[in-house]
């Protein structure tokens, strides 16, 4: 079955969207990427301070609400959508909840074909990632290290503490049929 989606998951600052601009670069097919920062980016401004919406604690921690929920399952039901349309696309998610994250995913995806990835980083190369973006809450990176992955089932895994971003993608691309 044709590869209809690529799903990526990993911690902040682990490395996935710069994984994603060189996917686009070397798959031959052109790809849509979707992202979680742009959909967090998206909400109104009211939801991004709310407990209806999504807080970010001083730890790094963060917490949403249900307003959140809904509106990120009409998200993920639109990417599915397109997909179904023949869109070819790829997805940098933060699977906050671990394993109830994917299968809220497995959910809206129904039977597309799917490649899921796991991109990990050591926590403190993600935390120097963190410093050097200067848009993340501190700790978020560390905090977010291992426990996206908790239950997670991945086809593929990639590290990016000691590989670049274009690697990653090339063993990735090798495995999209």
């Amino acid at each position: 079955m044709t590869t209809q989606m690529i799903i990526l998951n990993g911690g902040s600052s682990s490395g996935k969207s710069g994984i994603v601009r060189c996917l686009q670069a070397v798959l031959p097919d052109p790809w849509l990427a979707f992202g979680c920062d742009s959909f967090v980016d998206s909400l109104p401004a009211r939801m991004q301070a709310s407990d209806e919406g999504i807080t970010f604690a001083a730890d790094g921690g963060v917490n949403v609400g249900a307003d959140f929920r809904t509106l990120e399952a009409a998200w993920t039901e639109g990417i599915v959508a397109m997909a179904r349309a023949g869109a070819r696309i790829i997805v940098d998610d933060v699977f906050l909840g671990g394993a109830a994250s994917q299968q809220r995913w497995q959910k809206a995806l129904g039977r597309l074909a799917v490649l899921w990835v796991g991109v990990r980083c050591e926590s403190t190369v993600a935390a120097g990632r963190e410093i050097a973006r200067g848009d993340r809450v501190p700790g978020m990176a560390a905090s977010q290290a291992d426990v996206v992955h908790e239950g997670v089932l991945y086809d593929l895994e990639v590290d990016t503490t000691h590989t670049e971003s274009l690697l990653c993608a090339r063993t990735i691309a090798a495995h999209v049929s």
